[in-house]
């Protein structure tokens, strides 16, 4: 099939919410990504993937001749429910995967309160969830990827029983790569059982959550401080009754901070120290994962340069994760290039030479 053709079957309806293109396409299977992006990359066409929306509004912005959806590649490929491993396609959501999971007693680590988020997605922009303070963060728990390259070959990396490296580890560094290396079509989680009870306690401040054993998360917003709590009843309690606030039943998460107009949603990555720093300067509402070191806020876009400002040389980061337009300008989604740029260029080249897949859209404009 020529390249016209191959395009023309594909060809479907806009996405809302996607910026304009010439064509739109939804492969049904892997080796179809594979091939849409062998013959982009040979005519040289940016191709912006889209899953369901819901992490678009990170990184430079992508202005793409195809939009890529994963929108069918929504099959679950295989449950082994005695092995605690869950694999499935790019485009299945969060809420389908708690769903499928549910009535089995276990869970998936990934993004408590992003039920329409796709796994690509999530695993593109390498979002955690509040949870990472216990569970560690989402790369931690992927066994295996396949992975559909620029240049149009699928990659199979990792192993769904041990884990293994052999040459660049590709599973991990698809993880937070924002499609760079290629398109995730197929991932397989590894999986917990489902604690049997769990609690919301408020503490009077962030250092009370000391007298808890490895708790969930320590969440502070402007208003409070909540320490989630998770394991056997007895556990969850005896942790309750010794922090000494208000308890409920229930991981109780907040809700994200929204931004205003001018405003952007920005994730502040910090050493665990500063977060206590952070906090004081932030203007508005806010979501401070103590523990973790990450602070997600509104701010306008001096606010955001004046917080990169002081934290860059501290090791700190300031992520724009969506809102203005203008904040794309000035002061820009990434701050000031990440050290190791010219090293991720190269590892970039190796699997997309010809910078089809998001290009431009991670740190430093790669």
């Amino acid at each position: 099939m020529t390249f016209p053709e191959l395009l023309s079957s594909l060809s479907s309806h806009a996405i809302h919410g996607a910026p304009p293109c010439d064509l739109t396409v939804r492969p049904k299977s892997p080796e179809v990504v594979a091939d849409v992006l062998a013959a982009c990359s040979t005519d040289g066409l940016r191709v912006l993937i889209w899953g369901a929306g819901t992490h678009q509004g990170i990184g430079h912005r992508v202005d793409p001749d195809v939009v890529l959806s994963t929108e069918r590649l929504d099959r679950i490929v295989d449950h082994r429910v005695d092995d605690l491993t869950l694999t499935v396609q790019a485009g299945v959501t969060v809420g389908s995967i708690a769903s499928t999971l549910r009535p089995h007693g276990q869970m998936a680590v990934l993004p408590e309160e992003e039920k329409a988020a796709t796994v690509g997605g999530v695993l593109a922009v390498g979002a955690s969830g509040y949870g990472r303070l216990r569970m560690g963060p989402v790369r931690d728990h992927l066994l295996e990827v396949l992975v559909a390259t620029g240049d149009g070959r699928l990659v199979r990396a990792g192993a769904k029983v041990v884990k293994h490296v052999q040459g660049y580890d590709l599973m991990r560094l698809s993880v937070g790569s924002l499609g760079s290396l290629g398109v995730v079509v197929e991932a397989t989680l590894k999986l917990w059982p489902t604690p049997r009870a769990s609690a919301t306690v408020e503490v009077a401040m962030p250092p009370d959550a000391g007298r808890a054993f490895r708790p969930q998360a320590v969440l502070q917003t402007r208003d409070r401080t909540l320490v989630m709590l998770t394991g056997t009843a007895e556990e969850v309690e005896a942790q309750a009754d010794a922090l000494g606030g208000e308890s409920e039943r229930g991981l109780l998460w907040p809700d994200q901070p929204r931004p205003r107009d001018g405003e952007g949603l920005w994730s502040v990555r910090v050493p665990p120290t500063l977060v206590p720093e952070v906090v004081d300067r932030v203007p508005g509402e806010f979501v401070a994962q103590h523990g973790v070191g990450i602070v997600e806020a509104p701010m306008d876009g001096p606010t955001a340069a004046a917080m990169r400002e002081w934290l860059e040389p501290l090791g700190g980061v300031v992520v724009l994760l969506g809102g203005h337009d203008a904040l794309y300008a000035d002061p820009g989604p990434w701050g000031s290039d990440p050290a190791a740029l010219d090293l991720q260029r190269r590892i970039v080249a190796r699997f997309d030479p010809d910078r089809v897949v998001n290009p431009g859209r991670p740190a430093g404009g790669i």
